[in-house]
């Protein structure tokens, strides 16, 4: 079964096609179909260059293709093997590092992250009043779980009454979108602590507020582990689970894989983004210095799939365990009650939760996932035991089809 399923992957990496395991009539391959033609809609009408879609059923695959171009300028076509920038996902790989650390002893989720990075032991808050901007002590210290549920209260100071301050210091309006580090000629825990002396914009556990958390818990990982980030992502998740391609930087040999990235202009038609923090990045040619473990990472759509399995499966994979069934469990079931959504999605240790049926789409409850900066977004659904992988690269994004795509996903499932 298991040489079957890699003839399967190799023959779909050379040729893009969609392919299927013939035992598996969860999914109606005539309405699995409907996914082809709208991403190829997509592509010729150039509201997206390309896109990689993987969905696994069971761990096996049932839906891959590649359409349209990894770089349209070169002429290169999508291969279902093209590696994306997958940003925002990187959180959840550093989710996972936290949590191995949280069994080995080495962090405690109630810790203040004080103790690993001295800048957060007294942090501060900005708030608006009649006269301007006042600075305010927190009210409690920032904890690990703070971070992972992203309620610690820091953004990424692109707001009006903080952006100049970050700026300053290098971080938010500076640092492109307020989240991109990779051409930072510094290491992450440099930046982090630096980031501990700015105000934040929430007070802990009041609010819940995308931004730099997971960044925090990279040097956390650094500081707790002894060991860089990359090294540990790279000893203790991607290298016992074969993720090969899923690394911070690419090899400059390997820049050919790496799709480009596109903006959605005029008309939601597509136009190549510039180069630098708010473009193409510094994957290849940066300093390689700064492991970003909020939105730093690349990945192909059948690493990412695979590392979501492992997941899916209760944190072990093929005989690899990564963390223990019970710590999955907290990691995606909602830990940030109403703060992040009142509508019937939650936040756990590291993932968005669905929390009500309808609140995500067909996403049945117990689902989760996040998305990507680039548009790359993913959902793991317990209920039907799917794996759903969506690679673009497109940033800004303004077009709809990753909810299409899930929806079209879930109306080919039909038992």
């Amino acid at each position: 079964m298991k040489k079957s399923i890699l003839l399967l992957l190799a023959l779909a990496a050379l040729t893009g096609r969609t392919f299927a395991q013939p035992a598996d009539t969860a999914f109606s391959q005539e309405r699995l179909a409907r996914i082809d033609r709208l991403l190829q809609q997509y592509v010729d009408q150039n509201r997206l260059a390309g896109a990689v879609a993987l969905v696994l059923h069971d761990g096996q695959p049932v839906y891959q293709r590649a359409v349209g171009w990894s770089d349209k300028e070169a002429g290169r076509r999508m291969t279902t093997n093209t590696i994306f920038r997958i940003a925002s996902q990187t959180k959840a790989l550093t989710s996972t590092a936290i949590l191995a650390l949280v069994e080995e002893g080495k962090i405690g989720l109630n810790e203040p992250v004080g103790h690993f990075i001295p800048t957060f032991n007294m942090t501060t808050v900005a708030v608006k009043n009649d006269t301007g901007i006042a600075t305010v002590p927190a009210r409690r210290a920032i904890t690990i779980q703070d971070l992972l549920t992203h309620t610690a209260g820091i953004s990424y100071g692109t707001e009006s009454h903080v952006a100049a301050l970050y700026e300053a210091k290098g971080l938010g309006p500076a640092a492109g979108n307020g989240w991109y580090t990779a051409d930072k000629d510094e290491p992450i825990c440099g930046t982090m602590e630096r980031l501990g002396t700015l105000p934040f914009v929430a007070q802990p556990g009041e609010a819940f507020v995308y931004g730099y958390n997971t960044d925090i818990l990279g040097c956390v990982v650094e500081k707790a582990s002894g060991m860089p980030l990359d090294e540990f992502v790279r000893t203790r998740i991607t290298g016992p689970l074969g993720l090969k391609d899923t690394r911070f930087f690419l090899p400059p040999a390997e820049r050919d894989r790496l799709a480009a990235v596109y903006s959605s202009g005029r008309d939601g038609l597509i136009v190549r983004a510039p180069e630098g923090s708010k473009g193409q990045g510094s994957y290849v040619d940066g300093p390689r210095k700064s492991f970003a473990g909020g939105a730093g990472l690349t990945s192909t759509a059948h690493d990412y799939a695979r590392f979501l399995e492992m997941i899916r499966n209760g944190g072990a994979l093929e005989g690899v365990r990564i963390l223990a069934p019970r710590t999955v469990d907290l990691m995606t079931t909602n830990q940030s009650g109403t703060l992040h959504s009142t509508t019937g999605l939650g936040f756990g240790l590291g993932f968005e939760t669905v929390d009500r049926y309808g609140s995500s789409g067909m996403a049945g409850v117990g689902a989760f996932g996040w998305g990507g900066a680039y548009g790359t977004t993913y959902q793991v659904d317990r209920q039907s035991h799917s794996v759903i992988v969506l690679m673009i690269q497109l940033m800004p994004n303004s077009t709809d089809i990753q909810t299409k795509f899930s929806t079209l996903v879930y109306q080919a499932l039909v038992k």
